[in-house]
């Protein structure tokens, strides 16, 4: 997973400097589709739920996101790499699908990166699920449900399409990512990424 590590407060005092394309953020072309609503500017956090940089940067993500703009629309999209990534695609999709991802999302996290639990199976999923407290039966079915299935596809192609390999990564409605190791660390990434938006609002 690409990225660093640093303090979730320094978002708030950080200056992104003068920013270089091809360096602190890439463009996206041909661009990538975007689902926001008519004017509003999209912006993508791409994570796994294994990946420990991801882990540590979520909570600077949570209150980056909380602070912007009515006109952006801010989602979580998990990446499928490969089949581990795949599983955890469909457990953020069946919990979204049941109404329980913002309950439920930093208990896999702590799951996994405080409780040593991989979730690198159905089987293990399916004890995280119930011993939570969900429905199994519920949650089985959601898991293997097409709908779901169906998310977890338009979310790898969606990962393709901005040419993501390796997390975490901001995309940008469509027009450009960003992520750790391009701006040099996590948090100086959602400065660029600021700076991203207001130059979509400028017409840039």
């Amino acid at each position: 997973a690409a990225g660093a590590r640093a303090a979730p407060l320094a978002v708030q005092a950080q200056s992104p400097g003068k920013l270089v394309a091809g360096a602190d953020f890439q463009l996206v072309d041909p661009r990538a589709p975007v689902d926001a609503p008519a004017g509003k500017i999209e912006v993508v956090e791409f994570f796994w739920y294994g990946c420990g940089h991801c882990y540590a940067f979520e909570p600077a993500v949570e209150a980056w996101s909380k602070r912007l703009a009515p006109d952006v629309a801010f989602r979580q999209v998990p990446v499928g790499f490969a089949a581990p990534h795949q599983l955890h695609q469909k457990l953020f999709y069946a919990l979204e699908e049941m109404g329980q991802l913002s309950a439920m999302s930093k208990r896999v996290f702590s799951a996994i990166h405080q409780q040593g639990r991989r979730l690198s199976s159905e089987s293990e999923i399916m004890a995280f699920a119930t011993g939570n407290g969900l429905d199994g039966a519920k949650f089985a079915d959601a898991f293997k449900s097409f709908g779901v299935n169906t998310k977890a596809n338009r979310a790898k192609q969606l990962a393709e399409a901005y040419k993501i390999d390796g997390v975490p990564a901001v995309g940008v409605n469509g027009r450009f990512y960003t992520s750790g190791s391009l701006a040099g660390s996590n948090e100086r990434s959602l400065a660029v990424a600021d700076f991203l938006i207001q130059r979509i609002r400028q017409g840039g």
